[in-house]
C-alpha cells in the first residue's frame, strides 16, 4: 500500500461500528500512513458496537486540516453522534471542499448529509438511510463501494475491502 507520507483522520463517537473502524485504522497504519483518531470530545474514551474501545488523539474542535489527506467516517450509530457537534461536521466539510478524500461506510452517509456535499453526488450507504441520501440531493445506487470525485462510500462492513481498495487507489 503506498501511504507513505500520507495522514488521515479516522472520526470516532459511541457506537461506532467496530468492523468500521479498526479495519481501516490498521490497513492505513501497515500502509505507512499516519493516523489520527478524531472524537468529539464527549468521551475520553469511545466505546464501539460489539464492545471494543478506542480513545481518540485529539477533539474535532482542536484539529489543523493542512497536511491531512482523507477523512475516513466509520458507520454504527456513531454518525448519529457525530453529527450533533458542528466540530465534527465542519471537518467533513472542510476536508470535502479542500478536495482531500472523504470515505464513509454504513450510517456514515448521515454525517455527509449534515455536512451538505451531497447534492448532486452518486453515493451508496446502508439501505437504511437511503431517503436520507437522496433528501440531500444525492443519487443512491446498491453497489459495494461508490468513488464519485473525492467522495467514496460503501454500504456495510462486508464491502470493507472494496472500500479501502477504492481509498488507497484514490489516494
Amino acid at each position: 500500500m503506498p501511504l507513505h507520507e500520507k495522514k488521515f483522520i479516522i472520526l470516532i463517537e459511541e457506537m461506532f461500528n467496530d468492523l468500521e473502524f479498526w479495519y481501516p485504522y490498521y490497513r492505513l497504519k501497515e500502509g505507512g500512513a499516519e493516523v489520527v483518531v478524531v472524537g468529539s470530545g464527549s468521551a475520553k474514551e469511545y466505546c464501539g458496537k460489539s464492545g471494543t474501545t478506542a480513545k481518540a488523539d485529539v477533539n474535532a474542535d482542536q484539529i489543523l486540516t493542512s497536511g491531512i489527506d482523507g477523512i475516513i467516517i466509520p458507520g454504527g450509530y456513531a454518525p448519529d453522534h457525530m453529527r450533533r457537534y458542528p466540530s465534527m461536521v465542519g471537518l467533513v466539510k472542510e476536508l470535502f471542499d479542500a478536495r482531500k478524500i472523504v470515505a464513509a461506510i454504513c450510517h456514515a452517509g448521515w454525517m455527509l448529509a449534515s455536512a451538505k456535499i451531497l447534492k448532486g453526488r452518486t453515493v451508496t450507504s446502508v439501505p437504511a438511510i437511503k431517503d436520507d441520501l437522496v433528501n440531500a440531493g444525492a443519487k443512491w445506487v446498491d453497489e459495494e463501494v461508490v468513488v464519485d470525485g473525492n467522495l467514496i462510500t460503501s454500504r456495510k462492513p462486508d464491502d470493507l475491502p472494496a472500500f479501502m481498495s477504492a481509498l488507497v487507489r484514490e489516494t
